[in-house]
């Protein structure tokens, strides 16, 4: 077999093992612990730190150079994904369409991310040269560009525990970070590539690039309408094809292989629009892919290079600041955070003091990119080793910190007012949490059994121990009116005990159960509760194959593209308008309209009204941009 393959079997994998063993064992440590509120890849920093100095002091050169090569793909992997995380459709819906008020611009999260990112980078710029006299810094300008580095990979699952993913305080921060992550990116590219080679025509080899990734956007969107394309990527998605994860791997390549041929300092902003051009095409919270591109990068590459940072950190660099290390570190903390606190008073208005500072505070973590613009610039010989290791100590500490404070000062959590409360962890409970943490919505399932809860909590669900006929339980949750409670437990007469408890003790409305018998449902509806019959369900989707099957595959395989939202108009700028007059997005159409007790099917002459409630059909960019005009 050696013969034929040419593979030698030589190689020590017990350095890669261990690497691999510490990824794992981490996680669960945290959990066990109950510190999962830690991020993992601090503690893969630091315990990379302890088995570089006593576990890999014996390991080969080849084993470290594996390593390393590893620890490279996982950098290009974290940028790649965190290209992903960027929602492109939602930066083009924000766009400004009418003339432009300073009342509007608060209102748009695009220009005031933009501005908050300019702040930044100017107080950056000053406090760097004020840094400058505690301690020598050999590059201002790209000393300044690594402190306005924000991390959406923080950014994203603290808004989603909070429950403020969806909301509109929190879509202005996503922005706000996504913007901040694009800029920097190409800032301190463009800054490394002039500081290796000067100003040059070879510069323009980068808007190359970018006319590259334009290219590659629109033979994307050919691709699309191809027929032929499309089935054979859907034949040939599962077993042991997986062709659209072979494509994704191909597609990273590409653009890193053309910016290695630019330059090494390029080779990030190649990976990064690798995974911004994939958002494009993908909804990221509903592709089988990104949770294939997940596991592949979070439970392999991308440990192997945080602990590889801590493999490399390097303590005693930190003594080349001599007798200013203390004060520069403690300086350096305090402005990281303030570059992003101060620009966040532009929120003030619209969210109140409290909730403006949090988000600043949240803004403030940072992770890869300030990792990864330290250590080009660390190559670039335009960071010491001591300020490189300065820096990844503040990476550990602003995504320390950062969530910490954010929380303290925002509270919410499952007390969120908008949620969904789900009785009972069973099979059903289950599915419809994940179906509704597709939307973003935040979900919190009551369950009593200890075993079937932690089983919940361990799939990343929001839960809590409790009896769902207990009224207290939900005055703990602050049970408000807008929220929707739906019965799942397994015993029909549970479920009926719920019910009547809901609508006695809080009069609450918003109650959907599934019935299994007429006489089940007559109880229901004398509580006027929501009915699901569960038979009629199934009947009607088969019915549905059978009598429209065009239409029910369509909406049913296009759901990681589109989906069906209620949008109530509230702007008066609507009232009296025929929908005609109205400019709606290419990819969102009005399905339904209904006023009070009537419904209208939408024509071009239908006048609307405020207060009426649309059910539009389309992408979730359409469905923001009517939602946002419309209210």
């Amino acid at each position: 077999m050696n013969a034929i393959l040419n593979i030698s079997f030589d190689f020590d994998f017990l350095p890669l093992l261990i690497l691999i063993a510490i990824a794992w064992s981490i996680p669960m440590f945290l959990t066990l612990l109950r510190l999962g509120k830690i991020p993992v890849v601090i503690v893969e920093i630091i315990a990379g730190y302890f088995i570089g100095k006593y576990l890999l002091q014996s390991a080969s050169v080849e084993s470290m150079q594996i390593l390393e090569f590893l620890a490279l793909s996982g950098f290009l992997f974290l940028m790649f994904l965190s290209g992903l995380e960027i929602d492109v459709d939602q930066l083009l819906a924000s766009l400004p369409r009418k003339k432009l008020t300073y009342s509007r611009f608060l209102k748009n999260p695009l220009l005031v991310g933009f501005s908050m990112f300019i702040i930044a980078l100017v107080l950056s710029y000053f406090s760097a040269v004020f840094l400058s006299y505690v301690t020598a810094i050999q590059h201002i300008w790209y000393f300044a560009l690594i402190m306005v580095t924000t991390s959406v990979g923080i950014v994203l699952p603290v808004l989603k525990s909070s429950g403020e993913i969806n909301s509109r305080f929190g879509q202005m921060v996503i922005i706000a970070a996504a913007i901040a992550d694009i800029f920097s990116i190409i800032l301190f590219t463009l800054t490394a590539f002039v500081i290796e080679k000067g100003f040059k025509l070879e510069l323009l080899w980068i808007l190359v690039l970018l006319v590259v990734f334009y290219i590659f956007y629109h033979i994307g969107k050919w691709l699309k309408n191809v027929s032929v394309f499309n089935k054979i990527t859907f034949q040939l998605s599962h077993a042991a094809s997986q062709i659209k994860f072979r494509g994704t791997m191909m597609l990273i390549l590409v653009f890193v292989v053309m910016a290695q041929y630019i330059g090494k300092e390029v080779i990030l902003l190649g990976a990064f629009l690798g995974g911004l051009l994939l958002s494009i095409f993908l909804h990221k919270e509903r592709s089988l892919l990104i949770i294939k591109l997940d596991s592949v990068g979070f439970g392999f590459f991308i440990p192997i290079f945080f602990i590889m940072v801590g493999v490399s950190f390097q303590p005693e660099a930190l003594l080349e600041l001599d007798n200013s290390l203390y004060v520069f570190l403690f300086l350096l903390l305090i402005i990281l955070f303030a570059v992003k606190v101060i620009p966040s008073f532009l929120w003030i208005r619209l969210f109140g003091l409290k909730k403006a500072i949090s988000g600043g505070f949240l803004m403030a973590s940072r992770l890869s990119l300030i990792i990864a613009a330290s250590t080009i610039g660390l190559e670039l010989g335009v960071i010491s080793p001591g300020i490189n290791a300065c820096f990844i100590l503040m990476a550990v500490l602003t995504c320390l910190f950062s969530p910490v404070v954010y929380n303290y000062l925002t509270p919410k959590g499952v007390f969120a007012s908008e949620k969904t409360i789900i009785v009972g962890g069973s099979s059903t409970g289950v599915i419809l949490a994940r179906r509704m943490q597709m939307h973003n919505k935040l979900v919190v399932i009551i369950e009593n059994n200890k075993k079937r809860y932690d089983a919940i909590k361990a799939k990343g669900i929001q839960a809590i121990m409790g009896d769902g006929t207990d009224a207290s339980v939900f005055e703990n949750l602050k049970l408000a009116p807008t929220n929707y409670v739906v019965a799942c437990l397994s015993n029909h007469k549970e479920n009926i005990s719920v019910c009547e408890m809901l609508r006695h003790e809080f009069n609450h409305e918003k109650i959907i159960a599934k019935t299994g018998n007429s006489a089940i449902d007559q109880v229901y509806k004398s509580l006027e509760v929501e009915r699901v019959d569960v038979l009629g369900v199934v009947a009607t989707a088969i019915e549905s194959l059978i009598v429209r099957p065009t239409t029910y595959n369509a909406l049913v395989n296009s759901f990681e593209n589109f989906s069906i939202e209620e949008i109530v108009i509230t702007n008066s700028e609507f009232d009296g308008h025929q929908i005609k007059e109205i400019p709606f997005p290419k990819d969102g159409t009005i399905l339904m309209i209904k006023r009070g007790d009537s419904i209208y099917v939408p024509k071009g002459d239908i006048y609307l009204r405020r207060g009426d409630i649309l059910n539009v059909f389309g992408t979730d960019a359409a469905l923001s941009e009517i939602k946002n005009n419309m209210s």
